[in-house]
C-alpha cells in the first residue's frame, strides 16, 4: 500500500519521531561533508501551483544532496492547465518518478492527486494544511527548546493552514498550543474540536493571553496567496495582532 503524506496526522508520532530523528542524522553528516547517495536514481516530481522560494530549494536542494533528481512543473505548463483531471496526472507520473511533492491551492487537490498516484505524494502547502513547514519547525524548536513535549508554544494570527498544520502537531505529540485568532479567522472547526478533546489546545482572541508563559511564539502572514483580494477586510481585523507582535520584537531587540 502506498504511504502518502498529505496532512501531519497521515503519520504517528513514533513515525514522526523517526523523521526528526533522521533529519538530525542527516544535519550532521551534511555539517561534517559527508557525501550521501540513499536517494540515488530517485527522481521527485514537483508541482507548483502557487510561487515558492523555501519549499521549492528545500525539496529541490535536498534531494539532489542524497543523489536524486527533481522535475520541477509549473501548473501552468501542465495539461493540468488545461482541464486534464488530476487523476491522469497522477497515473502519468507515477510511470516516471519515485515520489510526487504538490505545492496547490485546494487541498482536494493534493488528495486526488494521491488516490490515483501509486507513488508516495507530499503536500508542499494547501489551503488546509502545511506539514513540512510545520514538521520542521518542530524539529528547530526541539533544536532550541528540547523534547517538544515540555515546551509551550503560541500561535498569533490567521486561523490558516499553518495554524491548522500546528493543532495536529500538537495532537501527534503532545504540546501545548495557544492560539489568538480574531472572531471570524479561526482555524478548522473539527480541527480545533480535536485539539482541545486531548487537551492540549486554548483557543483565544486575545493575543496578550495566548503568549503569556509562552516558551516559543509563532505567527504567519495575513494575507495567503490566493486571498488578495481579502487583503484590506484581513488587515483591519488583523491589524491590532501585528501592533502586539511588533512589541514583542521590540522588547525582544532591547532587551
Amino acid at each position: 500500500m502506498t504511504r502518502h503524506f498529505t496532512k501531519l496526522r497521515d503519520i504517528e508520532e513514533k513515525e514522526a519521531r523517526l523523521i526528526l530523528n533522521r533529519a538530525k542524522e542527516l544535519k550532521d553528516l551534511r555539517r561534517k561533508n559527508v557525501p550521501l547517495r540513499t536517494l540515488e536514481n530517485k527522481i521527485l516530481a514537483m508541482i507548483f501551483e502557487k510561487a515558492s522560494t523555501r519549499t521549492r530549494i528545500s525539496f529541490e536542494a535536498g534531494i539532489k544532496e542524497l543523489g536524486g533528481a527533481a522535475i520541477v512543473m509549473n501548473a501552468s505548463d501542465m495539461q493540468l492547465s488545461r482541464g486534464e483531471p488530476v487523476k491522469d496526472t497522477a497515473r502519468v507520473l507515477s510511470r516516471y518518478v519515485q515520489a510526487i511533492m504538490i505545492r496547490t491551492y485546494n487541498q482536494e487537490t493534493v488528495e486526488e492527486l494521491a488516490r490515483w498516484s501509486t507513488v508516495p505524494v507530499i503536500n508542499g502547502l494547501s489551503d488546509k494544511y502545511h506539514p513540512c513547514q510545520v514538521l520542521s519547525d518542530i524539529f528547530t524548536i526541539e533544536e532550541l527548546k528540547g523534547d517538544i513535549k515540555g515546551v509551550r508554544v503560541a500561535y498569533v494570527g490567521d486561523g490558516n493552514n499553518v495554524a491548522n498544520s500546528l493543532i495536529e502537531a500538537s495532537i501527534l505529540f503532545g504540546f501545548r498550543l495557544s492560539i489568538a485568532s480574531p472572531e471570524g479567522f479561526f482555524p478548522d472547526k473539527e480541527l480545533l474540536e480535536d485539539g482541545k478533546k486531548v487537551g492540549s489546545l486554548r483557543m483565544l482572541t486575545n493575543p496578550t493571553e495566548a503568549v503569556r508563559d509562552a516558551d516559543v511564539i509563532y505567527t504567519d502572514v495575513w494575507v495567503s496567496m490566493g486571498q488578495e483580494k481579502e487583503a484590506e477586510r484581513r488587515r483591519k481585523f488583523l491589524n491590532p495582532i501585528e501592533s502586539m507582535m511588533n512589541f514583542y520584537r521590540t522588547r525582544k531587540r532591547t532587551q
